[in-house]
């Protein structure tokens, strides 16, 4: 019995209804990842959390989305994407309800863990869900919207963080996504159509060879400072974690249904979209792991104080992510990202040597700014690079192994950028902060600077150079659903 690719007549919604319906989700996994990096000097004092705890908080999330992400998207193409979709929102749901109750840093480390299984579920889906449910020819201005939700989601979590918690209390910021949620679940349900992909086995031990050897690197790493790099138990883990990855990608290789299938890679747009993506993500989320606290540990601001402080750089993409998306096929992809990358990497340079216990906050406007711009330049244009020569069916898979580089991304930037922050003596006292975030950012902006280089290798990414590789049919943007014939 083979599976066989059908195309069914398109059924299309409203352009607005359907980018609401994927965005609005991702929107409420977006706020809350930044939410709770605004929280952490409270969580610090309200539940006693030391600093590797801290990083928990952050990485448990991050650590579960990775190590799902491509079993979801998987699952997708089985089960149907909007199905899968709607799973991930009631799990996320789930997760926010338990660490709103959590008492206590494990409980709520395991309950953001949970909120990454969920989220595994909505972020990769929403995209190929945008893209399957507009016309081919609306599809950048799709995904630019939907970069600007992206980019709304950076600039509203802090705000809405510092807000609910100066107003109310910490577990109000997970409480707020219930609503969010109960609304979102409906809206998909009844706006978005249930495209499947290839129906094919989900790949159990590949998921697991990923998972594991992602947790041993990043335990690795958080734990290095405290054992000692030259311990046994953490070279042991580096090592485990090099096998178990390697493992994977030999797996990927003579798997029948794998979850990262390698041809992908030849496409040169998608490989290097990922790294960029990784780059981008390291370097930016790390630095904000670190800056954001800087502005209440050492500058002394409350959570609300700190968000709008720090608005500069967080609205800024929910502004220009839209206009980059809508300009990209006029002046290229390419251009847009190393110039958004370029201007994250001087920001967080700029913003490294200002670092000092008496900064006047004036000073920091202009590379807050800088950061933002850039991150607006690289959101739309890299979903819009990723996708731009893959067929629909690809879409799904494409799109969950850039969201597992992205969180990974996350999760080993703040891993670093934190075991950089402790073994300069950093602590979460003002005299003792500065000199330890000074070259732990430093470092993120090294390494945005080495994504900036690798996006010079992307087409041009213009259009009539860089269009969408699928056939004729799906070209009209129909409904794909399968058959499985005798």
């Amino acid at each position: 019995m083979t599976d066989t690719l059908q195309l069914a007549p398109p059924r299309r919604r409203a352009f607005g209804l359907v980018v609401a319906a994927a965005s609005v989700p991702m929107f409420m996994a977006t706020l809350d990842n930044l939410v709770m990096t605004n929280a952490l000097p409270v969580l610090h004092e309200r539940l006693g959390a030391t600093v590797e705890e801290l990083q928990w908080f952050v990485n448990a999330y991050t650590l579960a989305f990775a190590s799902m992400i491509l079993v979801a998207s998987a699952l997708g193409d089985r089960f149907g994407r909007r199905t899968v979709f709607l799973i991930g929102i009631t799990i996320f749901g789930v997760g926010s309800v338990l660490a709103a109750l959590s008492t206590d840093p494990a409980q709520l480390i395991a309950a953001r863990a949970l909120q990454g299984f969920g989220g595994a579920g909505v972020l990769p889906l929403s995209l190929a869900l945008i893209s399957g449910g507009v016309a081919p020819q609306r599809r950048p201005l799709a995904i630019g919207i939907w970069g600007g939700i992206s980019g709304l989601g950076v600039a509203v979590g802090p705000l809405v963080g510092g807000a609910v918690m100066e107003g109310w209390n910490w577990q109000a910021i997970f409480w707020i996504n219930v609503p969010v949620a109960l609304i979102a679940i409906p809206l998909a349900y009844f706006v978005l159509r249930n495209d499947f992909g290839s129906r094919s086995r989900i790949d159990v031990f590949g998921a697991l060879l990923a998972g594991l050897g992602v947790l041993a690197l990043v335990h690795a790493i958080v734990r290095g400072n405290d054992d000692g790099w030259d311990s046994l138990g953490v070279i042991a883990e580096i090592v485990g974690a090099v096998v178990l990855l390697v493992g994977f990608v030999l797996w990927q290789v003579r798997a029948t249904s794998p979850l990262v299938p390698l041809r992908l890679f030849s496409d040169r747009s998608f490989s290097v979209t990922n790294v960029v993506g990784f780059a981008f993500s390291f370097g930016t989320f790390g630095a904000v792991f670190i800056l954001i606290q800087y502005m209440q540990v050492v500058q002394g601001s409350s959570p609300l104080e700190a968000a709008v402080q720090t608005t500069p750089w967080t609205l800024a993409p929910m502004i220009v992510a839209p206009l980059a998306g809508i300009f990209a096929p006029r002046v290229g992809t390419r251009v847009l990202m190393v110039t958004g990358l370029g201007l994250q990497a001087i920001a967080l340079g700029w913003l490294a040597l200002l670092l000092s216990t008496d900064l006047d906050y004036a000073q920091l406007v202009i590379p807050f700014v800088m950061a933002g711009v850039g991150m607006g330049l690289v959101f739309a244009p890299s979903a819009t690079a990723l996708l731009a020569t893959l067929g629909l069916v690809d879409h799904a898979k494409a799109s969950g192994v850039n969201s597992t580089v992205r969180e990974i991304g996350i999760a080993l930037g703040t891993a670093v950028m934190t075991a950089v922050f402790v073994s300069a003596g950093g602590e979460l006292r003002p005299d003792l902060y500065v000199d330890a975030a000074r070259p732990a950012v430093l470092v993120g902006a090294a390494v945005l600077v080495v994504g900036m280089i690798a996006a010079f290798w992307l087409p041009s990414g213009r259009s009539g150079r860089f269009a969408p590789a699928e056939p004729a049919a799906a070209a009209s943007s129909p409904e794909l659903t399968l058959s499985s014939p005798s």
